[in-house]
């Protein structure tokens, strides 16, 4: 029996050994050519950053090296504030290596489980220290896992913001087109009248879910535009409820219907807006309601059908650009979010990038991807900008990002909570 113990012991220590966080040194200085940090949209040429344990402790030139301190020399890199994904789903991957309907019906929730775990992993190593991740699509609770699994240290990933299985209006999600009658494993949550969707509501927060995630409007029926599903009021009960409960609430809406009674429901957050007016970009200025266009899902779906890049680009590409355009004109909190799992995970940029493409400056780009994201995920007092107290989360990229947005690809260096993750030769 003993050696049984002896064996298992063995067996069971490289697991245990991998299970451990990252090792932290007692102190870390590291020496870029450059500071960008989230909030003045500058580049601070000489600036250092020194981290003790996991917070930043000092930021600024000339800093002094403490005893037995780690010096990481990142010679013509910038170094800037681990960048925020505002709007992924962890347990997808690309539509065009299988379709959505086959990823909910056909994979199994510990193969979407297993896969997910990479591509955490990818996400981070891309230099994306936490993402809020809308949604399982059909694979229930196991973002809550993931997550704790990575607070723990078990597995490499970003800080995660998880909102379970997000919820929707009672027969107006997918996948469909199967006998009338027969129970199909829906994407979502459904829910029917105000008492309905508060019980999914508070469901979903007692299985451990961060924000709600709403569908104010979709497709009934496959082939048809999207029209209003949830009424407003089971819109206003729902976000009432998570409010209750200290959660910040997330609506997919595409129309403006859709919008207009996310808005007046109190949401925190409207996703894709493509049907959205000067009118309702308004409404959410006055309101504060931030808004994440996802441009690099709508590039991405179209895509795969077919489109070559090329002018004109489809129409919605093409309402996914000007709606962006409509809600800074009217002032409104922009979220760096491009809806990743639609396209790969750890492509992240992408979305950065066609931010820059329709018309935002790379600073403004740069800020919605720290200290923006930060502001509107109401933690602006720990992640998003590099100054002392915060933690240190942070990102090093070869050359300048705000000269050239695609600087982010070029990841030299990503510490999370103090750890160094990954580190590029010079």
């Amino acid at each position: 029996m003993r050696w049984l113990m002896t064996v298992a012991a063995v067996a069971l220590a490289p697991m245990a050994a991998r299970a451990q966080p990252a090792a932290q040194p007692a102190a870390l200085l590291l020496k870029p050519a450059a500071v960008f940090d989230g909030l003045d949209g500058r580049t601070h040429p000489g600036w250092q950053v020194l981290v003790r344990g996991d917070t930043i402790a000092a930021v600024g030139p000339d800093l002094a090296v403490p005893a037995g301190a780690t010096t990481v020399d990142l010679a013509g890199a910038t170094l800037m504030p681990g960048m925020i994904e505002g709007h992924g789903h962890l347990f997808l991957h690309p539509y065009n290596e299988t379709s959505w309907d086959d990823q909910v019906l056909h994979e199994a929730i510990a193969l979407r489980t297993a896969r997910a775990v990479a591509q955490a992993r990818t996400t981070l190593r891309a230099g994306f220290t936490t993402e809020r991740d809308l949604g399982t699509e059909g694979a229930g609770y196991a973002d809550v896992g993931l997550k704790a699994a990575i607070d723990q240290g078990i597995v490499e990933g970003p800080r995660l913001l998880v909102s379970t299985r997000a919820i929707v209006a009672l027969g107006a999600y997918g996948p469909k087109g199967f006998e009338p009658g027969v129970a199909v494993p829906q994407g979502a949550e459904e829910a029917s009248g105000v008492d309905g969707v508060v019980a999914a509501v508070r469901r979903q927060i007692a299985a451990g879910a961060d924000w709600i995630k709403l569908y104010a409007d979709y497709r009934w029926r496959p082939g048809e535009p999207s029209r209003a599903t949830l009424s407003a009021a089971e819109l206003e009960a729902a976000v009432g409820a998570a409010h209750d409960a200290g959660r910040l609430v997330a609506v997919h809406a595409g129309t403006a219907e859709g919008m207009t009674r996310a808005i007046a429901a109190g949401a925190d957050t409207i996703e894709h807006g493509d049907g959205g007016t000067p009118e309702i970009f308004a409404a959410m200025a006055a309101k504060g309601v931030a808004f994440c266009p996802t441009l690099a899902a709508s590039d991405a779906i179209s895509r795969y059908r077919g489109w070559d890049g090329r002018a004109p680009a489809p129409s919605a590409v093409q309402n996914s650009i000007s709606s962006l355009r409509l809600a800074l004109k009217a002032g409104v909190a922009i979220c760096l979010g491009g809806d990743v799992g639609v396209y790969a995970h750890g492509d992240n940029a992408r979305e950065m990038e066609q931010m820059v493409d329709a018309g935002m400056s790379s600073a403004q780009v740069l800020i919605a991807a720290t200290s923006g994201n930060a502001r509107w995920l109401r933690m602006a007092d720990r992640i998003g900008a590099v100054k002392p107290g915060m933690l240190a989360d942070l990102v090093a990229v070869a050359g300048d990002p705000v000269a050239d947005i695609k600087a982010v690809r070029r990841i030299r260096l990503v510490v999370k909570n103090g750890a160094i993750v990954r580190r590029e030769a010079d």
